[in-house]
């Protein structure tokens, strides 16, 4: 079953139908699918490279079409999967880098007692390199958007289909794109800060996410939470103590995940996200909430490099991902310096275009100061804008995952030589069409969609 195919277009099955040649490599490799498109996993014709710059090789050559059957030499879910999941990546987890876990090991046991310019050096130390990180591509990544768009251009011309294939769209009420906003809080300053920090959003129309640490930041009481939650706002779990060591062995994040699913179940929070955006994918089937949102688009300039290459919503078992597709103010303010508001614009821009998710990450702990506070608030009017003039789905977090679940088991259905889509929540879904141009795809709203949407959707 083409799982991760259908979850991102939710079309008709028959457009999900591929074949894999067979056997594949056993090892997983960089390989290309045309000029535009690296991916990494196992092909086979084992072409697949160890390393970015060496990936030579095009798969596209050896895809093959022989009546209705479409044959590719690779696997397209895997490689998906394996970009969502971040298995490229050399991560701290890894045996051979036993090193950089001592020393994040090291780092975390001394933060208390290091000076705020001096952790600032350190991590612009850290990072010195990040310009020189080819892939993903900076400052975001599609990588597997191309990769569904790809498919679904080779389904096209597998089932002689010239024009249009029906899909469920993306967002509800025929949005062009979503924009979500969260607050990671982390010390007694930003805790203290959120009332504040709630009044900033609410005058720009915003309700927003505050992610709290459960165990030694600070005290967390009942108070606290309900008034975040009173006044619409959602509360979710961040980390359990945020000190850089909830991925570092298997057996310990097991014990840590149980006692975060209960600060979950006390809170009444649905989602999670991880200190220092430290994550492991593979180990969240540990995790009891409905979703996540630790997995950055790209992740040149956080500790753990990677990133999941894509700008939508997607699922990493029965959880959903909400994928971190801005850079954080901390990243901005103390290692780019940059206190405008210029790369949040761009990397929207490009999301839109791509009619994904964008995520705000801005803590409450470094927004107290005036200067800052004029750049959040600047960033918040340009989002306001797009919400009201183009059409921008603003929700919180939670509403995001529970539109994505329905969205996974609604269905298309040919009724009268008519399609309609069935489900819970269908009432607000829209039909769409990925459209035929050349090797690739473009979407487009027919019928009764909503008009704000359609000139552009139509351009692609």
């Amino acid at each position: 079953m083409a799982q991760h195919f259908l979850d991102y277009y939710r079309c008709p099955e028959v457009y999900a139908d591929f074949e894999t040649a067979q056997p594949l490599s056993g090892d997983r490799g960089y390989f290309r699918w045309g000029e535009d498109t690296l991916c990494y996993g196992r092909t086979a014709s084992a072409c697949g490279v160890s390393h970015t710059e060496d990936a030579a090789c095009d798969a596209a050559k050896e895809i093959a079409i022989r009546g209705s059957r479409l044959l590719l030499p690779f696997n397209p879910e895997e490689i998906t999967e394996n970009l969502q999941r971040e298995r490229y990546s050399a991560h701290f987890r890894e045996p051979d880098r036993l090193s950089n876990r001592i020393l994040r090991k090291i780092y975390y046991r001394l933060r208390p007692w290091l000076s705020v310019p001096l952790r600032k050096r350190l991590q612009q130390i850290h990072l010195r390199k990040w310009r020189e990180i080819s892939f993903p591509s900076w400052p975001v990544d599609f990588t597997v958007d191309r990769i569904h768009r790809k498919r679904m251009a080779l389904a096209m011309r597998t089932e002689g289909v010239t024009e249009k294939v029906p899909f469920i769209w993306f967002w509800p009420d025929g949005c062009t794109s979503c924009a979500i906003v969260t607050h990671d809080v982390e010390d007694p300053a930003g805790r203290d800060f959120c009332p504040q920090l709630m009044d900033i959003d609410e005058s720009f129309g915003f309700h927003s996410a505050f992610q709290v640490v459960p165990e030694e930041r600070y005290e967390v009481t009942a108070e606290y939470l309900n008034q975040i939650t009173s006044r619409g706002f959602e509360v979710n779990v961040h980390d359990l103590k945020h000190d850089g060591r909830l991925y570092a062995e298997y057996d310990e994040f097991l014990r840590r995940a149980a006692r975060i699913n209960a600060y979950g179940k006390q809170f009444g929070a649905s989602g999670f996200r991880s200190g220092i955006l430290y994550r492991n994918a593979d180990w969240y089937g540990a995790f009891e909430f409905l979703y996540d949102m630790s997995i950055p688009n790209v992740a040149h300039l956080d500790p753990q490099h990677g990133g999941c290459c894509t700008v939508m919503p997607y699922f990493i078992g029965d959880m959903v991902e909400l994928p971190v597709t801005c850079t954080q103010d901390y990243t901005l303010f103390h290692v780019l310096k940059d206190y405008s508001i210029d790369l949040w614009k761009k990397q929207i821009d490009l999301i839109r275009e791509n009619y994904g998710l964008v995520t705000i990450l801005v803590h409450p702990d470094y927004i107290v100061e005036p200067r800052e506070q004029n750049v959040y608030k600047r960033l918040l009017q340009y989002v306001a804008d797009l919400r009201d003039t183009d059409h921008m789905w603003t929700p919180l977090p939670g509403e995001v995952a529970k539109w994505w679940r329905q969205r996974r088991e609604m269905s298309l259905v040919c009724h009268e030589g008519q399609w309609r889509i069935e489900g819970e929540g269908s009432e607000r879904a829209r039909i769409a069409y990925a459209c035929a141009d050349g090797d690739q795809v473009t979407y487009s709203f027919t019928g009764d969609n909503i008009a704000v949407a359609s000139s552009r959707l139509v351009q692609g």
